[in-house]
């Protein structure tokens, strides 16, 4: 179905920051965007503050109609139909779409999913390529069905990814790839010139929600494995160990590490000692180096820094 871009009526549905470089994009090249979803504002921080969605604040200063949906039924329904919605485009909402959303604008619904589906299916596609040492990610722009990312593919285009690159710097450089891939994607669709291609689903992986205690760090894995570990949860939601100090445990976050060059054989698994003037703790294979730490309760801190007010750090056994 070919339509017309000045005509084009879309509802746009997503929530984190991510989202926001999208939407801007699609503002930018014109797209009229009638409509926006987003997540309810939520609770956030020590003193409790009701805190607005990224994509709500950016439509509330431009001006787009924004819903706030504990649940897509019948009233989602309407407001799609009363604002003559042609096309979804969805991007990390955070909410499954049901059926009926989905079958209400005549174009369908679109998603844009951060990897090359059908790998990393899933919600925490980026996280996932770092913790697997990818060297090659990407950006799936596809149409959306009753599955979790099984949709027929519209484009896809690979981006590589730098050794030491987080899951800050990996996020924020594939949303301005993802915006350039979506509009030049939708120019097409719009003129009838992609034909979808289905997804071979026997290729498929796919990728869990990340949790607070995922940041856990298991000692006994290898260096290489902790640090991409690192670098997927840096941002959120960290990662840590445990620390047992005068009886009390005590969780540290490592804010910034690297790895050790060595094996460093007469080490316990999790023993932190000092090598070359730096904090390091002993892994299955190899060892981290602490750059930057932070006892729970307390600010983040140099690890020279850190060892000079807890000098029993060193020689304690992690976990």
């Amino acid at each position: 179905m070919k339509k017309d871009k000045k005509n084009l009526r879309i509802a746009f549905m997503g929530t984190p920051e991510f989202s926001v470089h999208i939407l801007e994009a699609l503002l930018q090249n014109n797209y009229p965007v009638v409509a926006a979803f987003t997540q309810e504002d939520k609770i956030a921080g020590r003193k409790k503050i009701l805190k607005k969605s990224p994509v709500k604040i950016f439509c509330e200063q431009n001006g787009i109609p924004t819903f706030t949906p504990k649940k897509l039924d019948d009233e989602s329904v309407r407001i799609l139909r009363d604002k003559q919605v042609d096309l979804i485009i969805l991007v990390a909402y955070g909410k499954i779409l049901p059926k009926n959303i989905l079958e209400t604008p005549p174009l369908g619904a679109i998603n844009i999913h951060p990897s090359l589906l059908p790998k990393f299916r899933g919600p925490s596609p980026v996280q996932n390529a770092l913790l697997h040492e990818e060297k090659i990610t990407g950006s799936t722009i596809m149409l959306m069905d009753a599955g979790v990312d099984t949709g027929d593919i519209l484009s896809q285009k690979e981006i590589s990814i730098d050794d030491q690159e987080t899951y800050v710097e990996l996020k924020e450089k594939l949303a301005f790839f993802s915006a350039d891939l979506l509009v030049g994607t939708l120019d097409d669709f719009l003129e009838g010139k992609i034909t979808p291609q289905k997804q071979d689903s026997s290729k498929a992986s796919y990728c869990k929600l990340i949790k607070r205690e995922d940041g856990q760090i298991s000692w006994s894995e290898d260096s290489k494995t902790i640090f991409n570990k690192f670098r997927a949860f840096f941002g959120w939601p960290g990662i840590y160990t445990l620390w047992r100090n005068n009886g009390e445990i005590k969780r540290i976050k490592l804010n910034k590490i690297s790895c050790a060059e060595g094996e460093f054989a007469d080490r316990k698994i999790g023993e932190a000692f000092l090598y070359n003037d730096s904090v390091c703790v002993k892994c299955g294979v190899g060892a981290i180096a602490i750059h930057e730490m932070q006892l729970e309760g307390k600010m983040n801190m140099s690890s020279a820094n850190f060892i000079n007010g807890y000098k029993n750090f060193i020689g304690a056994i992690l976990g």
